[in-house]
């Protein structure tokens, strides 16, 4: 821990014990990031950064209001903590609802398995990325443009709160992207990878087959028919399953996305069946080594596993401290923000479904026509409704791998799709290359993962049917 960070906590403790009976809540984080972003596009170094930064948050709740202020200069931090105690005393008109917790005094930190990035030089890390644009352009001739990014960032935190919660955690997480287009007169594909750690900076180095797969699939795709639009049955890889359950299933578990819909809320009905007595669903961030995993969020609850469908039934949803109160269930941890400047929403940590039965064989074996699909380059959700782009694609014809094709969308309603999962593989993959939005917080590090899936009637985009 920082020298600034660590003299900061007298000041802390002593700033909440002085007006802490002026609101029902009061909460202080602090905040060090230490990081690193390098861009490399085609032959230009659009980015080449190190920076370290400090500053904070404070966020006061009374009768129910919330007050929040952010800064960057610790000598401001009263004036801060007058300003979320004034805007939480302006708008607060009801009841303060916050699941009760344990106070926590501890210090927490995630142990890197290998090398630490913070200790790689500069220039080491740009001549990885240069590699990396290299391999992607020597692939092939068409490769019209490359792009590489590397990032890593350093976050440590103090944490403090009226309730007599003092935490002291840290983390240090990677990630590059890898993208590269190929061009053929009018035609123009695209193949990308990302991939992330929170263990060791060598995990971001000899992925040199990753990185030339990237830019093999876009030269691939360049003369690959588009598959023909229409329903298919669809078997997809443990990456797209983990695409899935994570952007079309995952984001309507966070609770403050259903209290505040209650249409939503609803359909999303404690006890209401959404699949087979197969189907699994997990959110957590107990689980060590992963993107999403921590010690405690971003209110000091301690990381946990929350099962969100058991059976294919709905049994849990994700909370932050005031959804898990309104809605008098327990709170989950999963409480976040980006950092300190913006305050913690409700946000996935690592989501999965769990791996099922059926060997991956068998997915496929019995099909007399349908669509693998495996990889994603893209995707968007609206609601329950998801179109998801496969980075690689095949048609399957009588239960075996046809003739490639490309331009494959999947698209559907969750909760139907849920229903029409047919069978779930035995086999079980991570994706550690999320970075999650939600409230205008992009590149949240998550995880997320599963086995391949087989689902009736999921509508395939491509060519019309003539």
């Amino acid at each position: 821990m920082s020298t600034v960070l660590t003299d900061a906590k007298n000041l802390l403790t002593d700033l909440i014990a002085r007006y802490r009976h002026r609101v029902d809540y009061l909460a202080i984080r602090l905040e060090e990031a230490e990081g690193t972003d390098i861009l490399l596009r085609g032959d230009r170094v659009e980015t080449l950064s190190e920076g370290i930064s400090v500053g904070g948050q404070v966020r006061a709740c009374y009768k129910g209001g919330w007050g929040f202020a952010s800064f960057n200069r610790l000598h401001t931090l009263a004036d801060r903590v007058e300003e979320a105690i004034a805007a939480a005393r302006l708008v607060g008109d009801e009841e303060t609802v916050l699941a009760a917790i344990d106070p926590i005094q501890d210090t927490r930190a995630i142990e890197l398995m290998g090398s630490d990035p913070r200790q790689i030089p500069l220039s080491r890390k740009k001549a990885l990325c240069s590699h990396y644009v290299e391999i992607l352009r020597s692939v092939d001739s068409r490769i019209a443009t490359t792009s590489v990014r590397y990032g890593d960032s350093n976050q440590r935190i103090i944490f403090a709160t009226s309730e007599g919660t003092l935490i002291e955690q840290s983390w240090v997480d990677m990630e590059m992207r890898f993208a590269a287009t190929a061009r053929d007169g009018e035609t123009v594909q695209t193949g990308r990878e990302t991939t992330g750690s929170r263990k060791a900076y060598e995990d971001l180095e000899d992925l040199d087959g990753q990185v030339r797969s990237a830019a093999q699939r876009a030269v691939n795709a360049l003369i690959l028919p588009t598959v023909k639009g229409n329903t298919y049955t669809v078997v997809i890889d443990p990456i797209l399953t983990g695409l899935f359950v994570h952007e079309a299933f995952g984001h309507l578990s966070e609770a403050d996305m259903t209290y505040e819909n209650p249409d939503l809320m609803e359909v999303m009905t404690i006890g209401r069946r959404f699949g087979s007595p197969e189907l699994q669903i997990f959110d957590g961030a107990s689980l060590a080594g992963h993107r999403g995993s921590y010690h405690y969020d971003d209110e000091g609850v301690p990381a946990t596993t929350t099962q969100l469908i058991q059976d294919g039934v709905l049994v849990g949803r994700l909370h932050s401290r005031e959804t898990a109160g309104k809605l008098d269930e327990a709170p989950t941890g999963n409480a976040r923000c980006l950092n300190y400047h913006y305050p913690p929403l409700v946000r996935m940590t690592n989501t999965w479904i769990e791996r099922g039965k059926t060997p991956v064989p068998d997915l496929i074996s019995d099909l007399t026509e349908g669509v693998y699909a495996r990889n994603w380059i893209g995707g968007m959700t609206n609601g329950e409704m998801f179109t998801f782009s496969a980075g690689e694609a095949w048609m399957i014809r009588n239960g075996e791998l046809a003739e490639p094709v490309r331009d494959v969308t999947l698209s559907g309603n969750v909760f139907t799709t849920l229903a029409d999962i047919e069978a779930i593989g035995d086999d079980f993959a991570w994706d550690e290359s999320g970075g999650c939005g939600k409230g205008g917080q992009s590149g949240l590090a998550v995880g997320c993962g599963g086995p391949s899936l087989r689902i009736r009637n999921i509508v395939v985009g491509g060519e019309a049917i003539e």
